[in-house]
């Protein structure tokens, strides 16, 4: 169980963080704010990863529990998911959900960076990932604004992936952008489900979905704004 809980996770955040980096340099030479964030969401994920992968290590720290909690388990899917946004959305709409986003960010942060945190109350068990766990956050209402976040992230992605697929049935366009987006849903929404056999007692279910997802994720990206080659040109995002 001890690679389980480091080789794994470390791997994860590798990958995520090289992931990161191509992503970025695409949008330095081809711009598009989904790049952007798309590569800023995949630095979150690598965060988490590497959080994991240190308390799998060398055990608690609570500078590395925050920044866990922070990126892995709050920021990520809300931010690649408005990345999705910004694919699929007009730009007027995008910035007004970037705009409540970064202020939800913000305060986010500030709550997290000021919560209250006692180690002996996170679960322990077998089954790998649950033992990084929130549990550990007493300041009331810090551990109530996940979810806002991480339902944000799961509606922008799946819907994304929906209106790409309705898209394509509709114009017969976009193929590309289809298949990528349901590949950067599913990518993302990988470590939940992970998360969910891992409290059903499957050993390392978290941190396996979480390595396949960042490799789905990035290439779910490649997809998506990448045409097929036949025939098919790339836009401007905004469909």
């Amino acid at each position: 169980m001890g690679l389980i809980n480091t080789v794994l996770p470390f791997t994860s955040s590798l990958i995520s963080l090289i992931f990161a980096g191509i992503v970025l340099a695409r949008y330095s030479q081809r711009r598009g704010t989904h790049l952007l964030l798309w590569g800023i969401g995949m630095i979150f994920y690598g965060i988490g990863g590497f959080c994991e992968g240190y308390y799998g290590t060398w055990g608690w720290n609570p500078l590395v529990f925050r920044l866990w909690y922070l990126f892995g388990a709050m920021l990520v899917a809300a931010w690649l998911g408005q990345g999705t946004i910004y694919l699929l959305f007009k730009k007027r709409w995008a910035n007004v959900l970037m705009a409540v986003l970064v202020l939800a960010s913000v305060y986010g942060t500030i709550r997290i960076i000021g919560a209250q945190l006692d180690p002996d109350l996170m679960t322990s068990s077998l089954h790998t990932g649950s033992e990084m766990s929130g549990h550990a956050i007493i300041s009331p209402g810090v551990r109530t604004l996940t979810p806002f976040f991480n339902i944000y992230g799961t509606l922008a992605l799946v819907g994304g992936a929906a209106y790409s697929v309705y898209i394509f049935w509709r114009k017969k366009v976009l193929l590309h952008r289809t298949i990528g987006n349901v590949l950067i849903a599913v990518g993302a929404l990988l470590p939940a489900f992970g998360g969910t056999f891992s409290r059903m007692g499957i050993p390392g279910a978290l941190y396996i979905s979480e390595l396949l997802g960042a490799v789905i994720l990035f290439l779910g990206f490649l997809r998506a704004v990448t045409p097929l080659g036949n025939g098919e040109e790339d836009t401007e995002p905004g469909v």
